[in-house]
């Protein structure tokens, strides 16, 4: 008798997938129909080598290359981010531009640039975008303030769905406002005094938000459908997208957005148990939404950013304390769901090691930004998989032989013997082609196993 999904273990799990990813389907559920017998072979060869060093194994035959980029396709189209944010076709054809080019072995999609008439619609507030405060040609900035006071804790461990809807979004979409007057779903209960809880939705604020939401709605669709047709066509040209999503650490999701980073540095010293009864609260909220993601994708890499663990942001003991507890349970958490977490180490990790290496082996992949690689090889290579870490400044000023040295550098001790994907260690948003073409070409050509 065949196992339930849930019967299956972490690495049955993991299989599963990536079998699932090796017999692609279109969006009619049929098999994949590759463009050649070429590019299905590229296809194929590229998920099995990024399968085999997350399984910390050596590739059959090289070091895997995947490009991460920022918003560089975008500038490399030779359009503003403007553009991009507000005409999914033009997006789309930089984003294909940039992988036919430079022919990685993986694309991560072209959700980077986000849809700019759908902010619009919400008035969101937590960002300023290309033509909305900042220039056309610049990348978005996050407008970091407290959007959860520090007397609001309570409020957020105790109902964080009430939180959120009635308290954070009307915060960060202007257009949300009428949550704030929708009373808690949890009081509708039994017929006696049940329309009392609808009476809301006839107020013309709470209208008018349901509206901005509709309109929104059928925005994002728009957008998320040009997504999915690039990941298509992609595909049939032999370039796979593993990524199924994104999640946060709960440190992260409290210190980003919501306290924002000085209200949760106070919060560590003037109500510790309050930060750490918030961040068990968020952390099966954040399995959630990692897991959702991968379910709704069929795509079991899901993509966490991690970016207020780093050396020197924390000190040892606040990371062990604060920090790492509810990441780590977040990360077991999607593993034991069937998902291979792939974390942004931003900053150095170097104090980090130590902690990081106790997870489930072969199970996550890690891209390390300024990490020393060969001290990472030496703790954690035996545990997780390394990405990276070609940096972003050389991809930008340095020389081709530069990248290349590196390159070879990253290849002779963090490639030894497999558990490796080369790929640069930050986001970029502006490079020389000729310096990411020389990343890939000697990856390719150097980093072949015997």
């Amino acid at each position: 008798m065949e196992k339930s999904w849930e019967e299956l273990s972490s690495d049955e799990k993991q299989e599963a997938q990536f079998q699932k990813l090796l017999t692609p389907k279109d969006h009619e559920g049929n098999d994949l129909k590759f463009q050649s017998p070429q590019a299905e072979a590229a296809y194929k060869a590229s998920i099995n080598r990024i399968k085999n060093a997350i399984q910390l194994k050596e590739p059959q035959d090289r070091v895997p290359i995947c490009l991460f980029p920022g918003m560089y396709p975008v500038a490399y189209a030779g359009m503003t981010m403007e553009e991009a944010m507000y005409d999914y076709d033009k997006c789309m054809a930089a984003f294909k531009k940039f992988v036919l080019d430079f022919k990685p072995d993986l694309q991560f999609g072209a959700a980077g640039p986000g849809p700019g008439k759908f902010y619009e619609i919400l008035d969101y507030k937590l960002y300023a975008w290309p033509g909305h405060g900042v220039a056309p040609d610049a990348t978005y900035q996050c407008l970091e303030k407290e959007y959860m006071g520090a007397e609001e804790y309570d409020l957020l461990i105790t109902d964080p769905s009430f939180f959120f809807r009635n308290f954070y979004l009307p915060r960060v979409f202007g257009a949300l406002d009428g949550f704030a007057m929708l009373p808690p779903l949890t009081g509708i209960l039994e017929m006696y005094g049940v329309a009392f809880n609808f009476i809301p939705y006839a107020l013309p604020p709470v209208q008018n938000t349901l509206k901005a939401l509709m309109e929104a709605g059928a925005e994002a669709l728009k957008w998320a459908s040009a997504l999915g047709g690039f990941d298509g066509e992609m595909a049939t040209l032999g370039f796979p997208n593993v990524l199924g999503g994104f999640t946060k650490a709960p440190f992260d999701t409290i210190g980003d957005t919501l306290r924002g980073t000085k209200g949760i540095m106070l919060d560590m010293y003037r109500q510790p148990d309050k930060l750490l009864a918030a961040l068990d609260a968020i952390t099966p909220i954040m399995i959630g939404m990692g897991l959702g993601a991968a379910q709704q994708t069929g795509n079991p890499v899901i993509f966490m950013p991690l970016h207020k663990g780093a050396d020197g942001f924390l000190s040892d003991a606040q990371f062990k304390k604060f920090y790492w507890p509810t990441l780590q349970k977040v990360i077991e958490g999607l593993v034991e769901g069937g998902c291979i977490p792939f974390l942004a180490a931003e900053g150095g990790y170097n104090k980090r090691l130590e902690d990081i290496r106790d997870l489930p082996k072969g199970k996550t992949l890690w891209m390390f930004d300024q990490t020393d690689m060969v001290k990472a090889k030496e703790i954690v290579g035996d545990t997780l998989c390394l990405f990276g870490n070609v940096p972003s400044a050389m991809l930008k000023i340095g020389t081709p032989e530069e990248v290349k040295e590196y390159c070879k550098k990253l290849i002779d001790t963090a490639g030894q013997g497999g558990g490796f994907i080369m790929g640069n260690g930050a986001f970029f948003d502006h490079a020389k082609p000729e310096n990411i073409q020389a990343m890939v070409d000697f990856t390719k050509e150097y980093g072949v196993y015997k």
